[in-house]
């Protein structure tokens, strides 16, 4: 093989490498909603913020508990003392082991691992608050897409009439049967439709760029979002709303950290309050040393020098300059915040429940009302069709008849999808929404 050929050889490869990937790089990745969910899950930021909040939160429960336990220290220590007379050096070293335990602080450290739980029980309830959230926004985020997907199809199914009567209103142009000032007019209602599929196909891209954000992916990558069947729902009556609030309070993961930080709040009052006790601590050490002003060797000194020490220390506060008092009712203050955030949570969610529960009654109403306009539209669409094709009916009632047929289309697809997110809100608000409940 001669050079030239190799040079063909390697040059062919190169390009069929670079097909290759360009192939990978343009594969479509097709993503259905169970497998957004669990891509959202794993990647989306407030998501990952919230785990990383608790596992600090973690942290602090760990270090508390690991204050009730003695420390143990090594040191060792070496030195030179120089003589004012003599000018003599003396060299010296000293080796300890040292502990020591707190077994009194006023139960200080007690309310401070309390305190470390209930915080972190917070933070768990916050993870699956942030779980839901990111559920109910997927959810909401497919139901938004399937609905402009939906939005296209009708505009696209107008497009395609307003086409087919182009090309029928010039045939009978050509027979003389209608004048060319309604061809004209009807290319203009078919250049129309071609506007609003524009309109809708950018509405669907729109929406698609909302959920490659939300799951973080890739932005030059090409996704098919498969879109879950949305089943047919009886509009059947909702729960009492009584019902529905009390539930919201006793399942509701933010009500639930919220009353831990208040209990954690109570902790922090304990805390401050502790200095007014006396503090009891137990310490022990054992170690020896070494001096070059003996005259024993290095290894007699350490052995010879060898001891021990065990004691108690007892510290009773006399006067701190009212720190404990100023402490403790900034604790009490933080406490009482900590209930008005419950409250006012609280009265939020019974609010949130009591909305989405009038909305959800108004949308399946709504949606009753969108499929009648839509029925009644669809048969005077036929009927001015037929007349107009009989010479009874001019082309400016069949141009309103078919308007009035497309936007009760559009609406009936908006309402069918709006009872789908309100039920998905009330669910969402109520605290029932996770990614296993979570099914169209």
């Amino acid at each position: 093989m001669n050079d030239r050929t190799r040079f063909r050889t390697f040059a062919c490869a190169l390009a069929l490498l670079g097909v290759a990937t360009a192939v990978a790089a343009n594969e479509t990745r097709v993503i259905g909603f169970d497998q957004a969910v669990e891509i959202a899950l794993e990647q989306n930021d407030t998501l990952r913020q919230a785990r990383n909040a608790a596992a600090l939160d973690r942290l602090d429960v760990t270090q508390a508990r690991t204050d009730f336990l003695p420390d143990l220290r090594a040191t060792a220590q070496s030195g030179r003392a120089f003589g004012q007379a003599d000018g003599d050096t003396t060299r010296t070293t000293s080796l300890a082991l040292g502990t020591g335990v707190t077994l009194f602080d006023g139960f200080a450290n007690v309310a401070t691992l309390k305190g470390a739980q209930f915080t972190s029980a917070a933070s768990e309830r916050d993870l699956e608050r942030a779980r839901e959230t990111v559920v109910f926004t997927v959810a909401t985020q497919f139901l938004a897409l399937v609905q402009q997907r939906e939005q296209l199809r009708v505009q696209r199914e107008n497009l395609a009439a307003q086409g087919a009567l182009a090309s029928q209103i010039d045939t009978y142009v050509k027979a003389g049967a209608r004048t060319i000032a309604d061809l004209y007019q009807q290319q203009a209602n078919a250049a129309s439709a071609q506007l609003a599929v524009v309109q809708a196909e950018q509405a669907v891209e729109l929406a698609r760029m909302d959920l490659i954000r939300t799951l973080r992916l890739d932005p030059r990558g090409t996704y098919e979002f498969v879109a879950p069947e949305i089943r047919e729902h009886a509009a059947s009556p909702v729960e009492p709303l009584g019902t529905l609030i009390e539930r919201a309070f006793g399942t509701r993961a933010d009500i639930r950290a919220s009353e831990a930080r208040v209990a954690a709040a109570q902790q922090d009052i304990r805390i401050a309050k502790s200095t007014r006790w006396p503090t009891l601590t137990l310490s022990a050490g054992y170690g020896s040393a070494y001096s070059s002003a003996i005259d024993a060797g290095w290894s007699d000194q350490l052995s010879d020098a060898r001891g021990g020490t065990i004691g108690l220390n007892l510290a009773l506060p006399l006067y701190d300059r009212s720190a404990t008092r100023i402490a403790t009712r900034r604790a009490e203050i933080r406490a009482d915040s900590a209930r008005v955030d419950l409250d006012t949570l609280e009265q939020e969610v019974g609010t949130q429940v009591r909305t989405a529960v009038l909305d959800l009654e108004s949308a399946q109403a709504q949606l009753a009302a969108a499929d009648a306009q839509l029925r009644a539209a669809q048969r005077a669409l036929e009927a001015t069709d037929q007349r107009y094709r009989a010479g009874a009916a001019t082309l400016v009632e069949l141009t309103q008849s078919r308007a009035t047929q497309v936007a009760a289309a559009g609406a009936e697809v908006s309402a069918r999808y709006a009872v789908e997110f309100r039920r998905r809100l009330l669910d969402y608000y109520v605290g029932n929404l996770t990614a296993a409940t979570m099914r169209f």
